[in-house]
C-alpha cells in the first residue's frame, strides 16, 4: 500500500513541476530595481544609473537591463525619456515580498536593536558562506568590487552594487531562512544610509571594507570574514547613529525657532 501511494505521488510530479514558473533575467532585474525603490535607495525624482552601470552591477547584459526598465515603466514606477536618464516617478506598488521583513516593518525598530540583531544573525550567515562560497560567486563578487571602484563618487550606484555584493554572500549560507532574515535587516533606514555614503570618503571606506571581506572569502577563512563584517557593520552603525542625531538636533532647532 505504501509503495503504491509513493508511486502515485511521483507520478504527479511532472504536473507539479509544470506549475513552477521560472523567472526570467528581466523579471529578476526588474524586481531588484523595484526593491531599491521600496527600500529608499532610489527615491522619487532620482535618476537611475546608466544601462551600462546597471549591467555591471547586476552582472547581466544591457538588453536585460533595458527590458527590466521597460517593465518598471509599464508599472508606473519610472519614466523613460529619450535623451535623458530614466527617473523614478512613483513608489506605489514597488514593495513586494523580497525578504522576510519589509523595509517598513524593519524601520519600526530602534537602531541599536537592529544593529545587535544584525550582528548575531549576520555572523552566522557569513561564517557559513565563507566555507561554502563557490568559484562562480567569487567571480561575481570580484566583478562587483570592480564596479564599486568605478562609482566612488556616485552614492546611488554604489548602494546598488553594495546590495548585490552583500546578498550574493548571504545566499551562500546553507540556512536560507536565516539568510532571508539578514537580507530584511539590510534594508534598515536606507534613506539615512544614502546620506551616510554621500559624505566625503564614505564610499571609499566601504569599498575597503568589502576588499578585506573579499580577501577572507577567497581564503575561505571564517574568522577573517566575520571580523571584516563586524568592522563593516560597526561603521554602518556609527554613521547612521550620527545622522539620526543630526536629524534630531535639526528637528529640535526647527520646533524651537
Amino acid at each position: 500500500m505504501a509503495k503504491r501511494s509513493a508511486q502515485r505521488v511521483f507520478a504527479a510530479l511532472p504536473d507539479m513541476r509544470g506549475s513552477i514558473v521560472k523567472r526570467t533575467v528581466k523579471e529578476q532585474i526588474s524586481d531588484k530595481l523595484a526593491s531599491h525603490i521600496a527600500s529608499g535607495i532610489l527615491g522619487i525624482g532620482d535618476e537611475l544609473p546608466s544601462e551600462r552601470e546597471l549591467a555591471a552591477a547586476f552582472s547581466v547584459s544591457r538588453e536585460s537591463v533595458r527590458s527590466a526598465i521597460q517593465d518598471l515603466a509599464s508599472r508606473g514606477l519610472v519614466e523613460v525619456s529619450q535623451g535623458a536618464r530614466t527617473r523614478v516617478i512613483s513608489v506605489e506598488r514597488a514593495a513586494r515580498d523580497f525578504a522576510i521583513a519589509s523595509p517598513r516593518a524593519v524601520n519600526r525598530y530602534d537602531l541599536r536593536s537592529v544593529h545587535e540583531a544584525r550582528l548575531l544573525a549576520e555572523r552566522a550567515v557569513v561564517a557559513d558562506a565563507a566555507e561554502r562560497i563557490d568559484a562562480a560567486t567569487l567571480a561575481r563578487l570580484e566583478a562587483s568590487l570592480a564596479a564599486q571602484k568605478r562609482c566612488l563618487n556616485d552614492p546611488v550606484s554604489f548602494l546598488i552594487c553594495d546590495r548585490e555584493f552583500h546578498f550574493a554572500i548571504y545566499r551562500c549560507s546553507s540556512n536560507a531562512l536565516l539568510a532571508d532574515f539578514v537580507m530584511g535587516l539590510y534594508t534598515y533606514l536606507m534613506e539615512q544610509r544614502r546620506t551616510a555614503v554621500s559624505q566625503p570618503g564614505a564610499i571609499l571606506r566601504s569599498y575597503r571594507d568589502h576588499s578585506e571581506i573579499m580577501a577572507g572569502l577567497r581564503a575561505h577563512d571564517r574568522a577573517a570574514v566575520v571580523a571584516g563584517f563586524d568592522r563593516h557593520l560597526d561603521r554602518i552603525y556609527r554613521t547612521t547613529e550620527a545622522i539620526l542625531e543630526a536629524m534630531g538636533r535639526s528637528a529640535e532647532e526647527s520646533s524651537s525657532g
